[in-house]
């Protein structure tokens, strides 16, 4: 048996359950977590244990949505895996490049040009219209004003915005708003959309459409789409469901074994 298909069996299956395993069968991995823990010292009685030794992988072009508690150490794992927080022990890989080893240089390189991120709050620069805030990663990458400009503009059309290029964040609505920001994590190719809560400022409306937007982006374009969320809808069109808890990997759930109705999700 290869090292990943211990460590896999180890982590994730530990019934060996050949639904997990006939899903992982020639899938390339592209975030690779290793032993990972994050332990907070500072101001606190006692050292506050966030991420326990995680261990497993995601797969390229998968849709994964990761939930748990407050606490539970979800939004660690999901800063750790987006290279937005170093673990204080234990390696993540992505496309095999430990960034724990990257300086502060080339790990902004990697987020640069590999990952595309997605908050809750949009972070859209106020002062910036939306064709403006999709070009920010490009200049930064340094593509070509002209260039940026003509990417940009197709992006709009892509996520259902080109009649708003040149309003700021202001004057657009939360859906909009949101789909600038998704606009934005695309400008650069990304291999990895990391969502943060995407859809929690959103009514339910709006939500289900940016929902189905990132769903259909994930089709087209077969990027990993990698979710920290609670939104039911959210899962219901997942890959896969990781489930965190106390620092942990409590499980993790194909879809087709999760029963979504009436608002509740059960694991078979």
């Amino acid at each position: 048996m290869t090292e990943t298909a211990s460590v896999y069996h180890k982590y994730w299956d530990p019934e060996a359950n050949p639904k997990h395993a006939g899903y992982a069968e020639g899938r390339n991995v592209i975030v690779r977590a290793r032993d990972v823990k994050k332990v907070y010292r500072a101001n606190t009685a006692s050292p506050v244990h966030a991420l326990c030794g995680v261990t497993m992988e995601i797969y390229a072009g998968e849709y994964l949505a990761i939930m748990g508690p407050s606490g539970s150490g979800k939004s660690t794992f999901f800063n750790a895996i987006g290279g937005l927080d170093r673990p204080t022990s234990g390696q993540v890989y992505i496309d095999e490049v430990d960034i724990s080893q990257l300086d502060a240089r080339e790990l902004a390189w990697l987020r640069c040009r590999k990952i595309g991120y997605i908050f809750q709050s949009y972070n859209l620069i106020p002062v910036m219209t939306a064709i403006e805030n999709i070009m920010l990663p490009m200049t930064f990458a340094g593509t070509p004003g002209d260039e940026a400009r003509l990417k940009a503009k197709g992006l709009c059309e892509l996520v259902g915005i080109g009649h708003r290029l040149d309003n700021k964040p202001s004057e657009l609505s939360g859906g909009q708003q949101q789909r600038v920001a998704i606009a934005r994590a695309l400008a650069n190719d990304p291999a990895i959309l990391l969502a943060d809560e995407p859809t929690a400022n959103l009514d339910s409306k709006t939500g289900l459409e940016i929902i189905v937007l990132m769903k259909e982006l994930q089709v087209k374009k077969g990027v990993t789409v990698i979710c920290s969320t609670h939104d039911h809808e959210m899962l219901a069109i997942s890959d896969r469901v990781v489930r965190v808890r106390d620092g942990t990997v409590e499980r993790v759930d194909l879809r087709s074994d999760l029963k979504i109705e009436l608002g509740a999700i059960e694991g078979h």
